[in-house]
């Protein structure tokens, strides 16, 4: 992909958040914070290394100029509270899929349907905008909020691989779940 298909000031809509581009302007204390958090950072990657507000921008700028990675701030709708994050990428062009990461950094909104919508809206985005054919997740076995969110999301278990992750209390299965665009939500 040579020209970003999505630019800075495009927003896109869900019934409970709204989904921009993450810019410098998101990289505050308080998302430093969230990776700070054992409870938002459990299934986190970033959690093995100390996260800054050097490392976080530095990230985020990494992810403006992606060519394949598409960094989105999720937003409460009502309030446009940056209250996580969600990523579409990297995009492999030539087998037209992409993985989708995300977290919610606000623990004051767990629970209310924030991931799911923000999983929901940046899949649309992934098939309409980037014209992508298949979109997928993986999530550590016991992170069963993350699997019901991509489940409420449409998507479907479709593997797992045994003891493949470092959790905190030993090895866990990396279950991955996926999506493809022309197919109903499953």
């Amino acid at each position: 992909m040579s020209a970003r298909a999505i630019s800075k000031d495009e927003r896109f809509e869900g019934d409970v958040v709204a989904l921009r581009l993450a810019t410098q302007a998101d990289c505050t204390p308080t998302y430093v914070a969230w990776l700070a958090d054992p409870d938002v950072n459990r299934y986190l990657e970033t959690r093995w290394t100390p996260q800054d507000l050097d490392t976080v921008r530095a990230f985020v700028a990494a992810m403006e100029s992606s060519a394949d990675s598409y960094l989105f701030a999720i937003l409460e709708r009502g309030s446009a509270r940056h209250v996580g994050n969600l990523k579409v990428g990297p995009i492999h062009a030539r087998h037209s899929f992409a993985d989708v990461s995300y977290f919610i950094g606000d623990r004051t909104v767990w629970g209310q349907g924030y991931a799911s919508d923000a999983i929901r809206v940046a899949t649309s985005v992934a098939f309409t905008r980037l014209g992508l054919h298949r979109v997928q997740a993986g999530l550590y076995a016991s992170n069963r909020g993350s699997a019901r969110a991509l489940e409420k999301a449409g998507y479907l278990a479709e593997g797992r691989f045994a003891a493949q992750l470092r959790g905190h209390d030993g090895w866990e299965d990396h279950v991955w779940y996926g999506r493809v665009r022309d197919e109903p939500a499953r």
